[in-house]
Formats: C-alpha cells, sequence, structure tokens
C-alpha cells in the first residue's frame, strides 16, 4: 500500500470527515442515514490518516509528490 494522496487531498479529506460526522450525529441524530454519514467519514478519515485511496489506485490517481 503505497501513498496515493498528496497533503491537499488529505486535508480536505479530514474536513469533509468531520463535517460528515458533525452532521451524522448532530443533525440525523439516530436515523439510518447517520450511519451513513458516519462510516462515510470514517472511511475518508482513514484514507486521509494512511494516504492511500483504494479508489484512485483502480483508476491509476496519484496526487502525492513523493515517487511511485
Amino acid at each position: 500500500m503505497s501513498n496515493n494522496l498528496g497533503s491537499l487531498d488529505r486535508m480536505v479529506r479530514f474536513l469533509l470527515a468531520a463535517a460528515l460526522l458533525y452532521t451524522g450525529v448532530n443533525v440525523y441524530q439516530g436515523t439510518p442515514l447517520a450511519i451513513g454519514l458516519d462510516i462515510g467519514a470514517g472511511l475518508l478519515a482513514f484514507s486521509a490518516t494512511f494516504g492511500f485511496c483504494g479508489i484512485y489506485r483502480l483508476l491509476g490517481i496519484n496526487t502525492s509528490k513523493s515517487p511511485k
């Protein structure tokens, strides 16, 4: 698993994860939509933490500045 996310991409993913988590916990509390938003937030936070996105790999996208 090599990094394929750049620093800007990772920062945007962390911000989106925080927004999804906040929305899921505070706005749609106790609904199935809240669970979906929380799972989405977890996936975004996971990919941002480790700098790897499986979908990017399948599509051949690399926003990281490190060599492949």
